[in-house]
């Protein structure tokens, strides 16, 4: 495993997504994964797993302070007082005493920013939380939490991926020394399909999938967070750290069309 250095902390930089596991599927998962050598795993409220999630992490041999977890506070759960309970019912479900990041997953006009980053701070300074950040924050409601409000952001989680460019938050980024976490890595599949990125992996002997998140992990400031509940799916993720990619084959995956969202819900903010 290789690490990001994000504020001073160590990440590793290939973590497991957990959206869409749920009920023994995702214990595996999150159980196997850390026996193949993961030390991240994202989480949310929304997702509905996070009694799994935390029942693997207990019953793992890996220690709880060698695991770097993430979980997102739910869009409905962002009043000051239901950010410090529900936080408090999410540490009760993962069996742990502190979050390494808990993030706002979807920004919403229906609540003050402030207030929600006010009361994610309190749990910091509770020793509840390590961290804090947001999840799929253009660049002016970034700048708003990190700027106006002057919250310490550690990440900020979107949609990224070698069909998606998120260039102007990962400048900013790296201007202010976030995280970038790539949410959706793999694309929704769509990466198996590439010529472009089939051709480079025949150059390293690795597939598609791999060729992308090699290509997200090789950027500052960018971790990936793949989804996967194979054992071998799980192999193939994070056997990404014995090769580089050359100058030319990063540039021909920067060309790649980079307009195509897939995850987009009606409840999305504008973006930019």
């Amino acid at each position: 495993m290789q690490y990001k250095t994000i504020q001073g902390v160590s990440v590793p930089e290939i973590g497991l997504g957990t959206y869409q596991l749920h009920g023994k599927k995702c214990e595996d998962a999150v159980r196997m994964a850390l026996d193949i050598g993961y030390r991240h795993v994202d989480t949310a409220q929304m997702y509905q797993n996070e009694m799994e999630v935390g029942e693997a992490l207990k019953n793992s041999p890996v220690d709880r302070e060698e695991v770097f977890l993430t979980s997102k506070l739910w869009m409905n759960n962002l009043e000051y007082e239901d950010v410090l309970r529900t936080t408090e019912e999410s540490l009760t479900k993962l069996q742990t005493p502190y979050l390494d990041l808990l993030l706002i997953h979807w920004p919403s006009d229906q609540y003050s920013l402030q207030h929600t980053l006010e009361a994610m701070l309190l749990l910091r300074d509770q020793g509840k939380v390590s961290h804090i950040g947001v999840s799929n924050f253009p660049m002016s409601l970034l700048q708003e939490a990190n700027e106006e409000i002057g919250a310490p952001i550690f990440c900020n989680q979107v949609e990224y991926h070698p069909y998606l460019g998120q260039f102007d938050l990962l400048e900013y980024a790296i201007d202010e020394d976030i995280m970038i976490t790539a949410y959706g890595p793999l694309a929704e599949g769509h990466l198996e399909n590439s010529k472009t990125l089939q051709r480079i992996g025949q150059k390293y002997d690795k597939s598609p999938n791999q060729v992308g998140l090699r290509w997200l992990i090789e950027q500052e400031q960018v971790v990936a967070i793949p989804t996967a509940s194979s054992r071998d799916r799980l192999e193939e993720n994070i056997d990404i750290f014995d090769f580089e990619l050359s100058d030319d084959d990063f540039d021909n995956i920067d060309n790649l069309d980079k307009s195509n969202r897939y995850n987009n819900p009606s409840f999305a903010p504008k973006w930019e």
